[in-house]
Formats: structure tokens, C-alpha cells, sequence
């Protein structure tokens, strides 16, 4: 499953999203690969320092990273497209209206509400729960996953 975490600018939440998500995957031993874009993101702007120093603590090295705007193509190879926001929801589906059947916010789509607050401009402190809070909800997704393709495998042994 191909998964798109979507943000405002690539430079924190997305990213920290998409890293989080392949090393708990790729942990597990999963073949599930996430990427990460930016409604209004810089092509090539870096991660902020404390979006990198908050994922160190986690062992993941974010410093490579680079920023990349949303663009369609990526939209229609992604399986499934997780917004940080409600906000960024409802302004992926004005630019791509058709993608309605596989965008959802990421809390929305792991069963709770509400939004990832933007860390943008806050110190490390803010940082480290914003990484907590996400992979709190990676590992839920992780899980829904998870029990998705097994209920998959169950019914295709029905067949």
C-alpha cells in the first residue's frame, strides 16, 4: 500500500509522518512504503532542525529530506492520502475532487478527531509531541492496516 501524508509545507508533520511510518513499517515487515507532500511546501526546503532533532531521539534521520509540493501525479499513485488537517482535507479535494474515496485526516481515518497541530516555529519541546503524537497514530494506522489485509486474506480463502 502506497500511503501520502500531506501537510502545508513539508518541513515538519508530513515528513515526520512519512519516516515514522516506514521504520515502524519496514520494523514489522511490511511492504507498505509512505511519502510525504506539501500544499503550499518549497520545492527543496529542508526539515526544520527541530522536526530532525525530534526524530533523532526516535533513531530516524529526517536531515535528507526535501521539501516537495503536492502535484496530481503523486495523488493518483497513493492508495490512500492522509491530511495533518481538516483544512488541508478540504483543499485537496477542491484541487482533486475526484480523490474523495481515499483522502481522509489522518485522526479521522485511525477513529479519533480533530487535527495534528502544526508545530511550525515552536521550540524542540513542541516537537517531541508532535512526533509522539504521531506515531501514537502511525502505530494505530498501522494497525488498521494490518487487520485490513488480514480480513482481505480471510475472504479471498472464502472465494
Amino acid at each position: 500500500m502506497n500511503i501520502l501524508f500531506v501537510c502545508t509545507g513539508n518541513t515538519c508533520r508530513s515528513p515526520m509522518a512519512q519516516y515514522l511510518f516506514n521504520k515502524i513499517a519496514a520494523e514489522k515487515g511490511l511492504a507498505h512504503e509512505a511519502l510525504s507532500v506539501g500544499l503550499y511546501a518549497l520545492d527543496g526546503d529542508p526539515a526544520t532542525e527541530q522536526a530532525v532533532q525530534a526524530l533523532q531521539e526516535e533513531g530516524i534521520d529526517l536531515s535528507s529530506h526535501k521539501a516537495t509540493r503536492l502535484f496530481e501525479g503523486i495523488t493518483r499513485e497513493a492508495d490512500l492520502i492522509l491530511t495533518m488537517s481538516r483544512g488541508h482535507k478540504e483543499a485537496l479535494l477542491q484541487l482533486f475532487p475526484d480523490l474523495g474515496n481515499k483522502v481522509y485526516t489522518l485522526k479521522e481515518y485511525v477513529g479519533e478527531e480533530g487535527d495534528v497541530a502544526d508545530p511550525f516555529g515552536g521550540d524542540i519541546e513542541v516537537y517531541r509531541q508532535t512526533a509522539l503524537e504521531l506515531k501514537q497514530l502511525i502505530l494505530k494506522l498501522i494497525a488498521k492496516i494490518e487487520a485490513k489485509g488480514a480480513e482481505e486474506d480471510e475472504n479471498s480463502d472464502r472465494v
